[in-house]
Order: C-alpha cells, then sequence, then structure tokens
C-alpha cells in the first residue's frame, strides 16, 4: 500500500503521541520506511529509543545538533521524504505552521519542506472550537495541508467532543488514499536520459560536453513522485541516483541508445540527456604521445546515433510520448522548432545554455516548451521546478487524452 515510500513523521506533545509507536508499527506493515522527529514536549509521552526501535531509524529532536547537521542537514531531512505527516498536531504546532515558525527542528522542518503535508489533529474539544484554532486551520488549509480528522470521542481529561486524534490504521488509510489520489501517473512507465555522454579519444582523453546532469535527475524524480515507474540512463554526472528510480550508467552515446532500447517498452521518453554530436572514428588503443615539432595526430569524427530521432520513429515500440531537449546558444525557438519537425517528437524543451544563462551546471533553468500546439514560456525557476512542472504536464497530457477517449467511446 504504501511500498517503498519515505515518510517523515513529526511528533509533537500532546497525550496522543501515546499512539505514535503503533503509527509507526502501521506505517512500517504497509511498507513505509519512517524517520521520525519528536519536539522536547513529545518525550514526554514517548521516547525517542521507542520510536527508534520500531522504526530501525535515527529519530531526530535537536535543531542545533552539529552530529546530525553534518549527516544530514534539516533540509534534506524533509526534502528526502515523499511525505511529512505530523501527529499528533496540537493546538500549538498548528499556530506554528499557520505563522512560518521555526524555533525548533519540526517547526524547521515544516516551514523547509517541498513535500506533501498530513496533520492528524488531537486536542481538548474547547481548544479545537477556539477561534484562533479555526482561524489557523483554515488557513493551514488554503496553503494544502491536508487533515487527517479530527475525530469525536472522549478525551484524555473526560470531556466529549471533536478533538481526538484518529487512530493509526485511519491514518495509515488516509495517507495511501492521498498518494492514490496524487499519483496521476501511476501504471505509467517513463525512461529519462540524463547527462553527458563521453566519447573516448584513446585511454585518457575523451570528447564530451558541460551538462551535469541535474535536470534530468530531477525530472526522472519528478515522474516517481507522481507515481510513474522510472528508468533513467545517466552519462557520467555527479549527481546521485533518485530514490526509488532505477538507475543505469552509462558513458558513451551508444551506450546510451543500448540502454534504452534495453528499458523498452515505455509510454513516456524524456531525452533530457546532452548527446555528443559526434565520437571518434578510431580509438587510439594507447595514449596519444605528443611528438614535439611533429605535425598534430589527425582525428577523424563519425556522427553518433541520434538516439532521440530513433526512439521517435513510428511502429510498435515508439512511446505514446516522447519529449527532447533543445539546449541552444542563439535564435533558441526557431532551432528548437526545426528539431521538433526533423526529430519527429512531440514536444520540445527549448532552453538557452549560452554562458551568459549559467544553464549548464547551474540551479535554475528557462525553459520554453514547444508542442505542435503552440509554445509555452514558462519563468526562470529552479531545475527541480522545472521538472515539477513539466511531470504535472504530462500527467495532464495524458488525463485529457483519457478524458476524450472515454467521451468518443461512450
Amino acid at each position: 500500500m504504501l511500498n517503498a515510500k519515505r515518510v517523515l513523521l513529526i511528533v509533537t506533545g500532546g497525550i496522543a503521541a501515546y499512539k505514535t509507536p503503533e503509527l509507526v508499527r502501521q506505517l512500517k506493515k504497509a511498507g513505509a520506511s519512517v524517520s521520525c522527529v519528536v519536539t522536547q514536549a513529545a518525550q514526554q509521552f514517548v521516547t525517542p529509543l521507542t520510536l527508534q526501535s520500531l522504526s530501525g531509524d535515527k529519530v531526530y529532536s535537536d535543531l542545533f545538533s552539529l552530529t546530525d547537521e553534518h549527516e544530514m542537514g534539516h533540509i534534506e531531512l524533509s526534502r528526502q521524504a515523499d511525505i511529512v505527516i505530523v501527529a499528533p498536531a496540537t493546538a500549538n504546532m498548528l499556530a506554528k505552521m499557520a505563522q512560518g515558525l521555526a524555533d525548533d527542528l519540526a517547526g524547521t522542518l515544516l516551514l523547509a519542506t517541498d513535500k506533501p503535508v498530513l496533520v492528524a489533529p488531537a486536542m481538548n474539544v474547547r481548544m479545537w472550537e477556539h477561534a484562533a484554532t479555526r482561524d489557523n486551520v483554515a488557513m493551514l488549509k488554503k496553503r494544502a495541508i491536508v487533515f487527517i480528522g479530527p475525530d469525536e470521542g472522549e478525551m484524555a481529561c473526560g470531556e466529549w467532543g471533536e478533538g481526538r486524534m484518529s487512530e493509526p490504521e485511519e491514518i495509515v488509510a488516509a495517507i495511501a488514499a492521498f498518494l492514490d489520489a496524487e499519483a496521476p501517473l501511476k501504471g505509467k512507465r517513463a525512461i529519462v536520459t540524463s547527462g553527458p555522454t563521453v566519447e573516448p579519444i584513446d585511454p585518457v582523453r575523451y570528447i564530451a560536453n558541460r551538462s551535469s546532469g541535474k535536470q534530468g535527475h530531477a525530472i526522472a524524480a519528478a515522474l516517481k513522485d507522481l507515481g510513474c515507474a522510472v528508468i533513467l540512463v545517466s552519462g557520467p554526472t555527479h549527481q546521485p541516483d533518485p530514490l526509488g528510480v532505477q538507475t543505469v550508467h552509462v558513458e558513451s552515446a551508444r551506450d546510451m541508445l543500448a540502454a534504452v532500447e534495453t528499458a523498452f517498452p515505455a509510454d513516456i521518453f524524456i531525452a533530457a540527456a546532452a548527446v555528443a554530436d559526434w565520437r571518434v572514428d578510431l580509438q587510439a588503443p594507447q595514449k596519444i604521445k605528443k611528438s614535439g615539432g611533429a605535425a598534430l595526430p589527425e582525428i577523424k569524427l563519425v556522427e553518433n546515433p541520434d538516439i532521440l530521432a530513433a526512439v521517435s520513429k513510428p511502429g510498435p515500440r515508439r512511446p505514446a510520448l516522447v519529449v527532447g531537449f533543445a539546449a541552444e546558444t542563439e535564435t533558441v525557438i526557431e532551432h528548437a522548432r526545426a528539431k521538433l519537425a526533423k526529430k519527429g517528437c512531440d514536444w520540445i524543451c527549448a532552453n538557452d545554455v549560452s554562458a551568459e544563462r549559467k544553464a549548464f551546471g547551474g540551479d535554475e533553468n528557462t525553459v520554453h516548451l514547444i508542442t505542435r500546439a503552440g509554445i509555452e514560456d514558462w519563468p526562470k525557476q529552479s531545475k527541480t521546478a522545472v521538472a515539477r512542472k513539466l511531470a504535472r504536464r504530462i500527467a495532464d497530457h495524458f488525463a485529457a487524452q483519457t478524458h476524450v477517449s472515454g467521451k468518443t467511446s461512450a
């Protein structure tokens, strides 16, 4: 149900914290991996050792732990999760979230995360019904925070009403339902290429380019986050393999084409790699030596296979959606339109990689999505944001096809 999902569970200081060991157990049973963060108040109700024993992972509590910051900064701790759960979510924590306070590790993680956040409130009925809490809840819902419960029932203080934290089984079921709704590409299979290719001249030297692989790797992760099964075929980069993505490492353009063909079939193909256009005709078996004053060795170049054009060819193995990238230094739109027609792909993501743009190796990108229907000019944004926008655009494309198909057959 939650196979391979990474859950960050934030436990705050309410009596309902006694339910969190069972919640961890249920999450693990459903197939998730769980990392826990406990506030100082939460430790009055449940010990970090208990949660660590059940989760099998370290429990975090101190914002200023130099050891933790060395091992995994608080930003990474929140961003490496697929989903963040706050249970129990006290009135105090909801107020801090609404105001964006980051005075402890839990608050900092919630302010820094770029992943979905679900909260399971737990408090006295009077606190839940107080105008301040209602305002905070309304504000958080506007920010797309998802609420699980609270339930109605008897409180620890003996009162009756709404404010009980939902049971662990209900929370796990709600998480699974949310993730299913957030997985519009579930059942789809994608192949993404990323990074440069390396074309050897001799055992020491090679032809390559400046691609860092940041954009392609981000696209693979974004598609995975929408439920897609992804195979990433990557040339040599310094980027870590995206979690939950099957990654195949290659070097040359011919290696990359062979890996792509092996990975078929696929519904989606995204050619984000910067494939070298040429390779040396005959690779020298030994290092080419300088011979002072003598003529320079002659190197004959031949064209590499065109992976995007090969995948775009009509046939039973052609993916339903083929997306190419056009890295240009001038007349970006014109060159990208020509590439769209020449390669036979469905979409082209055109970006300016001239030196002043700092796209190669940088963290930001300016993309123009070119289709046969027109051009979408996207603002300059992080490569992660570009990847998510493209993944969502792909999901919308398949949803529209399903809708049209349904209407046609009706």
